[in-house]
């Protein structure tokens, strides 16, 4: 049951890791250089982006779950890898829950953002946004990097043997 619980927490960051790496380098790169316009290239990222925050609050929590059950106890919640997905399930959130519903409501409002002057409010906010998304999505990236360094290395307990 160890080496299942062991693989799980793996699997589950990896998965949200690698999911982070593949929707930087492919899915935005390519939007914007095969779609006709902007407009629409920032429609399918912002929508393929729930999907990628979807996959890493299962993994959050796939994550939790085998960690507390290998632990066999709650102190598995304040381990290091432990605390930095917590941090990235929060940061997800954010982007998910506030962030990402606002820059929505703008592009409808403006209907097309590329066609909108940066000089409207609504443009400036809607670029905050996207800057502050950006960042948000880099922090979960890097934390997640971290956490899953933190998750393979062997333990205090299997090195002193």
């Amino acid at each position: 049951m160890t080496h299942i619980l062991r693989f799980l927490r793996v699997f589950a960051l990896g998965t949200w890791v690698g999911s982070i790496i593949y929707f930087v380098a492919v899915v935005t790169r390519d939007a914007f250089a095969v779609l006709p316009n902007r407009d629409l290239a920032g429609a399918l990222v912002g929508a393929t982006l729930g999907g990628l925050h979807g996959v890493g609050i299962i993994a959050a929590v796939v994550f939790v779950v085998a960690s507390v059950a290998l632990a066999k106890s709650l102190r598995a919640l304040i381990e290091p890898a432990m605390l930095g997905v917590i941090l990235m399930l929060l940061l997800t959130l954010a982007s998910q829950r506030f962030v990402m519903p606002r820059m929505a409501e703008l592009r409808r409002e403006m209907g097309s953002v590329e066609a909108t002057q940066g000089s409207d409010p609504r443009r400036a906010e809607f670029d905050r946004l996207h800057g502050i998304s950006v960042d948000l999505e880099g922090g979960v990236l890097v934390i997640g990097l971290v956490a899953l360094f933190l998750s393979v290395r062997p333990s205090r307990e299997s090195s002193d043997r």
